[in-house]
């Protein structure tokens, strides 16, 4: 079947399925590089015969979840956003998180992500970006491998063994599958990023940077995101961002109502105010 299985999580058309999966197919087929498509090309890579495919997207478009362009193409509608704003794994981590990314952002001035996990891949719900920072290849809204970025590994890391094994058992290169490396490679990459804490990801395409992640816990104590600064490879190093992002995802955990372990560090007594005596 062509193209209906393409598009990052959308669901194979079958007949007889439910009119709502054949809509939230033809969104699924909106992607980075196709943001604006036709009735025909929506109707062919949904599967769908050209008169559903009308219907349906006049249905969508009244309700908002599709625009017309005056070129008669179809791009995806405001609406979808204002409902997906609503998500608690997005907006809400996104709306605490966001003052602790403008600090760490004040610091690096280069770029600073916030990423939750969906599924096989990790999804981008907040970047800061300087004008001259060094070219990198997510937007807002896209989604990452998760073994082969930062964030993906701390996401990954801590996911649940059940589900970790599940997503390491992927073939090659697949959602969040191994990659170019064994399975059991990769297993011990995240038993590194557990006992660190964060992960570190060097990158040479679209440009040569560092990747530096840690994880951010909600009240539960479950991982609930990751935070991420990436800046031009060799211009810093690693070891000393490192600190900065996990002292950034504590405090931001301890927004979200975590309540982490004691730090173990001795405690100074204040000492006792002395009174004025008199000779």
């Amino acid at each position: 079947m062509a193209g209906a299985g393409s598009a990052a999580g959308s669901v194979p058309v079958v007949p007889g399925q439910p009119v709502v999966v054949r809509a939230l197919s033809l969104l699924a087929q909106f992607t980075e590089q196709r943001r604006a498509l036709n009735l025909s090309e929506l109707a062919r890579l949904a599967d769908l015969a050209p008169a559903t495919a009308l219907r349906m997207v006049r249905h969508l478009t009244e309700w908002g979840a599709l625009e017309k362009l005056e070129d008669g193409r179809y791009v995806v509608g405001v609406r979808l956003w204002e409902i997906a704003s609503l998500s608690p794994r997005g907006h809400g981590v996104r709306q605490i998180a966001l003052p602790y990314l403008e600090d760490l952002y004040e610091v690096t001035r280069h770029h600073v992500l916030l990423a939750v996990r969906e599924g096989h891949e990790a999804v981008l719900i907040d970047r800061l970006s300087s004008r001259t920072a060094t070219e990198v290849a997510y937007r807002v809204g896209g989604r990452m491998p998760l073994s082969t970025t930062a964030v993906g590994q701390v996401l990954l890391a801590y996911t649940a063994p059940d589900v970790q094994e599940e997503l390491l058992a992927q073939p090659d290169g697949e959602g969040g599958g191994p990659g170019p490396g064994p399975a059991k490679d990769l297993r011990a990459l995240l038993a590194e990023v557990k006992q660190a804490g964060a992960a570190v990801v060097r990158r040479t395409h679209p440009s040569q940077t560092v990747s530096v992640a840690a994880p951010i816990r909600g009240a539960g104590g479950d991982v609930v995101a990751a935070l991420s600064i990436v800046v031009p490879d060799a211009a810093t190093q690693a070891h000393e961002m490192v600190p900065l992002v996990r002292a950034s995802a504590l405090a931001i955990s301890r927004s979200l109502g975590h309540q982490g372990k004691a730090s173990g560090a001795w405690r100074h007594p204040v000492p006792a105010a002395r009174g004025n005596s008199s000779a």
